[in-house]
């Protein structure tokens, strides 16, 4: 037989695009449409109804960017309709490549009762099925006229991605408004072809049932009269019941479809603009839930539940008739889908704290999968988080965008840094926006790594990233995959059910240890310095509010704050979405959040400040505070001394002049020589006589590197940055500066580009460690700036703070995974090692850094440098990322275990206050050893008055202390993080004595106390 598949498929795509799909609409006439404009920022759906309404007509102009329009579309339904199904076809000017990235609707009724939301591939809305012909039509939408910022050449830089920037010109014109006819058996008729169409591609050419699939569609097109396709659509269906009707192989894959629609809660749009995506595609979701009785739809994000709670109550009550029937089921138990490498140990705990406890309130669910299809890597100390929330498995899918390797499994057991594991499933699809075509099935299949021990896999399907969810056409190809010869198996399922399923079939997969490193998006751990800066900002001031608001409830009666923090703690989770913190938004996103945080700052600062007075009392002497996790300059930790009672700094501190040029500076336990031009040569520690600087190297060396990745620009950064350096070496200014009475200061101020750095290297006396504050005005485009530190120290790892620890990772580049990390994250430390002696670099808010090694061929001793990455400046999505002014604070930590690390670390972020008052404050809670870290101080939120503290062991060892209550104690339990008692009689309980208990930690375990006041 003559091989002519080339000519069938060909023939099934032509007729297909030119014959069959334009007839599932065959008849049709115009509607009426009227506009109105609104002036600003979106307005009330009751005042954008009411608005008067100018006509518009198909080819029009409208919607300038990041405008809201609202169309009134009207006509009647002709009578000789009547018995057919009818649609009103609204096309706002979709580009059919483009849904949840350019214009979108949602539809109401006159009431204001929303009805559907629109998108390229959705533009239909449901009239009568069947229509008793006259009926009057009369259908409002609130149109968005978001600008497309990601367009078909991608990543050029944009003005759109600020209102104030974007101009007012129109961005779509009107394309179809029409009342027509649905023609159900031809719409069927493009799903069977279309299913078998790609179905057949997928299979191999020698396979009967390729041929088979081609014989079928060849008949049908054959009984097709293309002059009345409605009319022989049923003849041509038939020719395919056959090949439809012949079920899968027994052994033949599993898939677990769920309905999703993965929504940015912000990226390519601002904030305000999510709440809308939100209600159009929970509009859809809840709308296709009543019609296909299979279907299930899941939605994460507790934030984007709570938008719709309060911004569009009648789409809220569909979705909460849907939840409470099992169909619409809430995901991932986190309040958003949060980057997990940036975020506290703290924040990141509090993502599943009100993530699960929204969904608890309002739905009474409790759901045991975390749910991050998207984010940028996954930090080691996550699976202890999410087993302390009390969830067990794990969903993502980006991992497979990784450039270089591809993970070893699907699968797996995930073990953190404390050796918790959790059941997690990468999707072989390799996406979270499946729409059911025959090539992802496909490759679901032949992708998946764990055959012949596993059969499952889960598809999320519906379109994503900016919204819009399963449609009608997926819904009807996952039905005909349900049982297809050639296919996968598809049904519809929850996650729990996927996952509870997977576990039973593949009880002991294999297990990974340690984080889940993405390679790409690398950069996302230092664009948009400003956003980041403020995050930690505001992690370490809702730290010392806490804190002290529990201190002054408990020693002052003054009232906790319980509705201010949880309001500005979901703030802040909010900007923990994975496309803010990481930097990758547009322009408004990011001026938004700087603003935001400024907000938050002086909040939660005003609610420091309130309970510190509490506390300190009347009186006019100076009382120190300090919210840091270890005592310092004489104050215990959580607790407050008068400054004239604390002991003298020991030591003293000198500068002098080095020949040659530059100062040495000197504290007695430091020895700082800085160069003529601002380079820090020499660091000597004075107890040991160790040099931390390699010879020959200078640290503090502010470097610059080209940055014009190939593609995600504010996201990526390409290895080959590395080939181009300068190294900022000039000197404009440097001298010594007065930095009181117990500190030596030096200032450094260099001119590189259009940009100036300002920095000031302070040693201080008793301090073992240099401090290092830049401030660097920033003009440059497409510039990479780090500020080097070449250690004389050879080892083969370092560790890197992360949650409630921290990891290691190799100096070395022996494996391409190795290799592949050449950027990585870190909280608040990194640290280096030989036995005996080790150095730290601790940081007040940069994230991002890399490690090489080298050996110097002179003396075959080893350099290992460390760099901080300060600032980027790519141009998109936001074409002036970080201009400006940016301060930083580092310090370098010669001599320090990882102890002193950690030490350091929070003592950087948490600076001591100074209030007026009348005495000491004793701390409310304390721990004898300084490993064990008390991560969060604070009153129970259920409002009964119990102190919930927070701890882990901290430099990966294991601990027995005893935790000391500054109260009466009435008893202690040990809880999840939701603060909800261990199961069980007497589980958790902890034996009190003297006001205290005794406590044992593993290896960087975090426990959660819940202390009840007698």
């Amino acid at each position: 037989m003559h091989d002519d598949r080339s000519l069938v498929e060909s023939r099934l795509k032509r007729v297909l695009d030119e014959r069959i799909r334009p007839a599932i609409h065959p008849q049709s006439v115009p509607l009426d449409v009227g506009i109105w404009t609104a002036p600003g920022e979106p307005v009330p759906v009751a005042e954008g109804i009411a608005a008067p309404r100018i006509p518009i007509g198909v080819g029009d102009a409208w919607g300038a960017p990041w405008g809201t329009s609202w169309l009134t579309v009207s006509g009647t339904v002709p009578r000789e309709w009547a018995g057919r199904t009818v649609e009103a076809l609204i096309d706002l000017g979709f580009d059919a490549n483009m849904p949840g990235f350019q214009c979108e609707g949602l539809v109401y009724r006159p009431d204001g009762s929303p009805v559907k939301g629109l998108h390229p591939r959705n533009q239909w809305v449901r009239i009568a099925a069947p229509a008793a012909g006259g009926e009057e039509v009369l259908l409002h939408v609130e149109a968005a006229s978001n600008p497309v910022i990601l367009d078909y050449h991608p990543f050029l830089p944009t003005e759109l991605g600020e209102k104030e920037t974007a101009g007012d010109r129109p961005q779509y014109r009107l394309a179809r408004m029409d009342l027509a006819v649905f023609d159900e058996t031809v719409w069927e008729l493009v799903v069977d072809l279309e299913v078998l169409g790609e179905l057949m591609a997928e299979l191999p050419v020698e396979g009967a049932r390729r041929w088979d699939l081609l014989r079928a569609v060849e008949r049908a097109l054959d009984a097709v009269d293309l002059q009345d396709v409605n009319g022989t659509a049923a003849a041509a269906r038939a020719e395919l019941a056959g090949v439809l009707a012949s079920p899968a192989e027994p052994s033949a894959h599993r898939i677990s479809a769920v309905g999703h629609a993965h929504i940015d809660s912000a990226w390519l749009w601002p904030l305000r603009e999510t709440v809308r995506k939100v209600a159009r595609t929970t509009a859809n979701m809840t709308a296709l839930l009543e019609s296909e009785p299979d279907f299930v739809y899941t939605m994460s994000q507790a934030q984007q539940y709570a938008w719709i709670k309060e911004h569009r109550p009648e789409v809220y009550a569909r979705v909460k008739k849907a939840v409470a029937e099992g169909r619409f089921v809430p995901a991932g138990g986190m309040w958003v889908e949060s980057d997990t490498n940036m975020p506290s140990s703290e924040a990141m705990a509090r993502q599943f704290v009100h993530g699960k406890r929204f969904f608890l309130d309002e739905f009474g669910i409790e759901n045991h999968e975390a749910w991050l299809p998207d984010t940028f890597g996954f930090a080691g100390g996550l699976p202890q988080i999410i087993k302390e929330a009390g969830s067990k498995w794990l969903l993502t899918q980006k991992i497979s965008w990784s450039q270089v390797n591809s993970f070893p499994h699907h699968t797996f057991w995930w073990e953190g840094i404390d050796g918790t594991r959790i059941f997690t499933h990468f999707p072989p699809i390799d996406t979270y926006n499946c729409s059911m075509q025959g090539r992802e099935i496909a490759h679901a299949v032949r992708n998946f790594k764990d055959k012949g021990r596993a059969s499952h896999s889960i598809a999320p399907t519906g379109w994503g990233d900016g919204g819009g969810g399963t449609t009608r056409e997926m819904i009807a190809k996952a039905a005909r995959l349900r049982d297809l010869e050639g296919s996968a198996r598809v049904r519809w399922e929850r996650p729990a059910e996927f996952f509870a399923k997977a576990q039973a079939e593949y009880p002991e997969p294999p297990v990974w240890v340690g984080e889940l490193y993405l390679e790409l998006h690398r950069a996302t751990l230092t664009s948009q310095a400003r956003t980041k800066q403020g995050n930690r900002a505001s992690e370490n001031l809702l730290r010392e509010a806490e804190l002290w608001s529990a201190t002054a409830a408990v020693r002052a009666g003054l009232p906790y704050p319980y509705e201010e923090l949880d309001r500005i703690w979901k703030t802040v989770l909010l900007h923990q979405f994975h496309d803010i913190l990481p930097g990758s938004s547009i322009a408004w996103v990011h001026r938004e959040a700087e603003r935001t945080y400024a907000t938050v700052a002086g909040q939660l600062t005003a609610i420091t400040e309130r309970a510190q007075r509490a506390l300190a009392g009347d009186g006019s002497a100076e009382i120190l505070f300090n919210s840091a996790p270890h005592a310092r300059s004489g104050v215990p930790a959580g607790g407050a001394r008068r400054v004239d009672a604390l002991p003298d700094a020991p030591g003293r501190c000198t500068v002098e002049a080095r020949e040659g040029g530059g100062f040495a500076l000197d504290n007695g336990l430091l020895r700082v020589a800085v160069d003529g031009r601002g380079l820090v040569v020499s660091v000597v520690d004075l107890d040991t006589g160790r040099e931390t600087v390699a010879p020959g190297a200078a640290a503090n060396l502010l470097q610059l590197h080209p940055d014009f990745p190939n593609m995600w620009d504010a996201w990526d950064v390409d290895r080959f940055y590395r080939n181009t350096v300068t190294d900022l070496t000039d000197v404009d200014e440097l001298l010594v500066t007065d930095a009181g009475p117990e500190a030596v200061s030096v200032r450094v101020t260099r001119s590189f580009g259009a940009s100036t750095a300002v920095q000031t290297l302070t040693l201080i006396a008793g301090a073992k460690r240099l401090d290092l504050d830049t401030e660097v005005d920033w003009h440059e485009t497409e510039k990479f700036l780090k500020a080097a530190f070449p250690l004389d120290l050879h080892t083969d790892r370092y560790a890197a703070e992360t949650q409630f620890g921290h990891l290691y990772r190799p100096t070395h580049t022996n494996t391409s995974w190795e290799a592949a990390k050449f950027e990585a994250c870190n909280h608040k430390f990194v640290h280096f090692e030989e036995p005996g002696w080790g150095v730290s670099l601790v940081t007040a808010s940069t994230y991002g850094h890399d490690v090489t090694r080298t050996v110097r061929p002179e003396d075959r001793g080893t350099t290992t440098t460390v760099r901080a990455s300060l600032l980027r400046a790519p141009r998109f999505p936001d074409p002036h990322t970080d201009q400006g002014v940016h301060r930083f604070r580092h310090a370098l930590v010669p001599g320090a275990g990882v102890g002193d690390a950690v030490r350091e670390g929070y003592g950087i972020n948490l600076p001591e206050r100074r209030v007026p008052g009348g005495g000491d404050v004793t701390p409310l809670v304390g721990v004898g050893d300084e490993a064990v870290v008390l991560s969060a101080v604070k009153l129970a939120d259920d409002g009964s008055g119990d102190v919930v503290v927070r701890l882990y062991e901290s430099r990966g060892g294991r601990a027995r202390t005893r935790l000391t209550a500054g109260f009466a104690l009435a008893g202690a339990r040990l809880c999840d993080l939701l603060e909800r008692p261990r199961e069980g009689d007497g589980a958790g309980v902890l034996p009190v004595e003297r006001d205290g208990v005794a406590i044992e930690l593993r290896p960087f375990q975090l426990l959660t106390l819940r202390l009840a006041r007698a």
